[in-house]
């Protein structure tokens, strides 16, 4: 079974910067070798999130079609543009962005449709921790 976090690194951060390097790209026309800097990979990686063959397709689909989740990447869209780096604020963006996937369940259907067969009382437990947020323990 994966844990939220393995989720989160493994599909949902790429899926992100995916979206983000796009929009700074077409958006902001910013240069790919900026937006490497900003978002702390390589080049070779902002060109293939650009160009789609890195991030799940679906996933970034399902992300945008969520309006809180779309408001929340234009906010930090706006905030590297504007800063040309990656700052604390940006960082904390970043973050908050991720908590309200996870605090919103938005994480669990991601999850399900990577393992189809979760135990449901895991399931539930899982989500009870998620809903208490960050840092929380059993």
């Amino acid at each position: 079974m994966l844990l939220p976090a393995e989720i989160e690194s493994k599909t949902l951060i790429p899926a992100l910067r995916a979206i983000l390097a796009k929009k700074l790209a077409e958006d902001h026309n910013i240069r790919e070798d900026e937006i490497s800097k900003m978002l702390g990979v390589t080049q070779a990686a902002i060109s293939n999130y650009i160009r789609g063959t890195r991030g799940d397709p679906s996933l970034i689909a399902k992300l945008l079609a969520e309006k809180q989740v779309a408001i929340m990447i234009d906010e930090l869209s706006d905030n590297l543009s504007s800063d040309m780096a990656y700052t604390p604020s940006s960082l904390s963006k970043f973050i908050g962005l991720c908590n309200y996937i996870k605090s919103s369940l938005l994480i669990c259907e991601i999850h399900h449709n990577l393992e189809s067969n979760i135990d449901e009382q895991v399931c539930k437990e899982c989500e009870n921790m998620l809903l208490k947020g960050p840092g929380s323990v059993y």
